[in-house]
């Protein structure tokens, strides 16, 4: 129907039209659609989130454990496999550098490295820090700061200077 009589009287003639089963589809149709888009934009959008990252250096349980969190994977799993930990003892950090990573289309980015005694290197977060080099040598000399490592450095030079320093003497005595 067009248009039906909502009411009439002889001063009123009042007409009312509402939306057909044609257009309601065409409503849900295209709700659907908006909504599918949302929805494959949402997706996009969490797969390329960065992960939520934590380093928790314990000197009493003498451990770092570097800890992230991934929305992107506890969505599609629905369950813990979003979350991954490292754990390593402390006293098997022998360095902590700043490093440079290229980053495509963005150009430089830095991290924090940790390297360990084994040879074995981690970097503190997954993905680099663009532009602020400053900002990221802070974090590494806080946590250099925190484990003693400038101490250790210094001992293992004095150490080192002094062994060459008694080898020195006995070549010389050597030579005469």
């Amino acid at each position: 129907m067009y248009m039906w009589i909502e009411n009439r009287t002889s001063s009123i003639l009042h007409l009312k039209r509402s939306p057909g089963i044609r257009s309601w589809s065409l409503f849900v149709d295209s709700l659907g659609w908006k909504l599918f888009y949302i929805a494959g934009c949402l997706f996009v959008a969490a797969q390329n989130l960065e992960e939520w990252e934590e380093a928790v250096f314990d000197k009493d349980k003498g451990k770092v454990f570097l800890k992230t969190f991934n929305l992107y994977k506890k969505i599609l799993t629905f369950s813990r496999a979003g979350r991954e930990q490292v754990a390593a003892p402390l006293h098997e950090i022998r360095d902590v550098n700043v490093e440079e990573e290229k980053v495509r289309y963005f150009g430089k980015g830095y991290l924090v490295v940790l390297r360990f005694v084994t040879g074995f290197s981690h970097p503190l977060t997954q993905s680099a820090v663009l532009g602020c080099r400053s900002d990221v040598e802070a974090v590494a000399k806080l946590i250099t700061g925190f484990l003693e490592l400038n101490k250790v450095e210094n001992r293992q030079d004095l150490w080192q200077s002094s062994e060459t320093d008694g080898s020195d003497a006995d070549e010389s005595k050597d030579e005469y």
